[in-house]
């Protein structure tokens, strides 16, 4: 009895430790997508995303902008940010991420116009 019991515990063990092993690997392989992924976001846009403390991605995603246009951020900013006046019930803590997101695609826009437009199309494909 005692001896099928150790069994199980090791069987057990064994188990545990080949997932402990699957979960370090693929963690190891998410972080090197993650510094490859922001290698390839070029140094400046790293350097306007931990000035602003907002990535790209994100602002684009508070502002739901798609494409990096004036207009479209202009639009969807004047929207966003009327939509969030606390006059209107909206609220301060919305209204300033919308102002930092807008803050942050300005920024990317001037790093892209200043890299000109080889910079833009090789960013465009990553």
């Amino acid at each position: 009895m005692a001896r099928y019991l150790a069994q199980i515990v090791v069987m057990g063990m064994q188990v545990v430790g080949r997932a402990f092993a699957r979960a370090l690997r693929q963690e190891f392989a998410a972080s090197q997508a993650a510094a490859e992924a922001r290698g390839r976001a070029g140094k400046q846009s790293a350097a306007a995303s931990s000035i602003t403390g907002m990535t790209l991605q994100e602002a684009q995603q508070i502002l739901n902008i798609s494409t990096l246009t004036p207009e479209e951020i202009q639009k969807n900013y004047e929207h966003l940010f009327k939509v969030n006046d606390k006059a209107v019930g909206g609220s301060l803590y919305l209204q300033s991420k919308v102002v930092r997101a807008k803050e942050r695609l300005d920024e990317e826009l001037t790093i892209q116009q200043q890299n000109g437009p080889n910079e833009q199309k090789q960013q465009g494909e990553t």
